[in-house]
């Protein structure tokens, strides 16, 4: 059975849910049915839709800006509508924004993994829908890392930030849909009047190849599912000074610096036990970004690649990469500097607390080897993934 998307659904329904209503739709490219139609084209075509605005979250309504990069208010051209940012001056829809706006409907792709920011543009959306009386519509679609698979520790609440708002795993194993209706429930200090259009014949333990779904990237460094693979555990590079593989044809599969000896780290690397046993083989590699951090300078470093997708653990994989380099090169490794408004580093907000970081660093100090480093790190966060999954019992909707 082909899955359906909640767009997909929703149209074949005639948009009843949406009929008499002000629209709008918040959305990027990557929200596309099984014929690559967007979610933006199929709303501005139906007659059943009074679509009256726009809603862009990080990277644009386009999907194109760079991560990080603040995004204006527009027009879209060609239907008149006013583009609303919510990557820009503000995070969450005003009153004026939400004025000529009965539902605000929700379609975009999100991969399941803490860090990714339109799941925080979502809860933000429920709370501004809950202040000024909107209904909010989530037209679903699964989360392709699967909906099985818990794993990394859970956000600490002083670690909150857009890369994250609330206790949640590193993978939660949700789709948004799922997700939101937990936030809106557990979080939302005025819950929003939300609505989950799901996606029909998806299973939790269905990889994104079953589904019958095209893959659209979702943002410029997300192009591919082997992309997606990865990205759980490389993000965490971007808390350091190493590059991530950005300005690169392999995003997140990559690690690199101009100081590292490339054949040395992926013979280390490729020694370790923790990484065969978590399915992962390492190959020495060379590469010059040409944006993003060491832009035009030749890096060497390793390429991580996937060897038994059955064991695959991205989040401890790339951590003991981060662990190992830490140790193998004291005197150029470095943590990106605390923020200068909040005093945090950019890794402790990814990973979730301060902790695994004092950790890595004390281990370091007093030559723990990076097998055990990395166990002792990862030790806790079963019980902390195992409560997690009782917490979201209530609001998961797929088998």
């Amino acid at each position: 059975m082909n899955v359906l998307s909640g767009l997909e659904v929703l149209a074949n329904d005639g948009f009843k849910m949406l009929a008499g209503q002000r629209v709008g739709l918040m959305t990027n490219p990557s929200a596309v049915d099984r014929q690559l139609n967007s979610a933006y084209r199929i709303f501005a075509a139906a007659p059943e839709v009074n679509l009256t605005a726009l809603f862009a979250p990080e990277h644009g309504f386009a999907g194109a800006a760079p991560d990080a990069e603040q995004i204006a208010t527009g027009t879209d051209p060609r239907t008149g509508l006013p583009v609303f940012s919510l990557y820009g001056d503000t995070y969450r829809p005003t009153a004026a924004m939400l004025q000529a706006v009965d539902v605000l409907v929700c379609d975009i792709q999100d991969i399941g993994v803490r860090y990714y920011t339109y799941t925080w543009t979502v809860s933000h959306i429920l709370e501004a829908a809950g202040e000024h009386g909107a209904r909010v519509v989530i037209l679903d679609r699964p989360n392709p890392l699967g909906g099985a698979a818990i794993d990394g520790p859970v956000l600490e609440p002083a670690m909150a930030s857009f890369v994250g708002r609330f206790p949640v795993p590193v993978r939660h194993g949700m789709t948004l849909g799922e997700l939101a209706g937990m936030i809106n429930a557990t979080w939302n200090p005025a819950p929003a009047d939300l609505a989950v259009v799901p996606c029909t014949g998806w299973r939790r333990d269905m990889a994104w190849d079953q589904t019958g779904l095209p893959w659209v990237s979702p943002s410029p460094n997300m192009p591919t599912l082997s992309t997606l693979h990865h990205y759980p555990g490389a993000c965490l590079v971007e808390g350091t000074q190493l590059s991530e593989g950005r300005g690169t044809a392999l995003p997140f599969e990559i690690v690199g610096a101009p100081w590292i000896d490339s054949l040395a780290l992926a013979d280390r690397l490729n020694g370790e036990a923790w990484a065969a046993e978590r399915g992962a083989r390492f190959r020495s590699h060379t590469f010059q970004p040409f944006h993003s951090k060491w832009a035009g300078k030749v890096c060497h470093g390793v390429q991580v690649h996937i060897t038994d997708p059955a064991r695959w653990r991205p989040i401890h994989v790339w951590l003991g990469v981060i662990i190992t380099l830490r140790a193998e090169y004291p005197g150029h490794f470095a943590w990106l500097p605390e923020h200068p408004d909040t005093g945090v580093q950019h890794f402790d907000r990814l990973i979730g607390s301060p902790g695994v970081r004092q950790q890595i660093e004390a281990g370091v100090a007093a030559n723990q080897p990076p097998g055990a480093l990395l166990a002792d790190i990862t030790a806790g966060w079963g019980e902390d993934c195992r409560a997690f999954a009782e917490a979201r019992r209530p609001f998961l909707r797929f088998e």
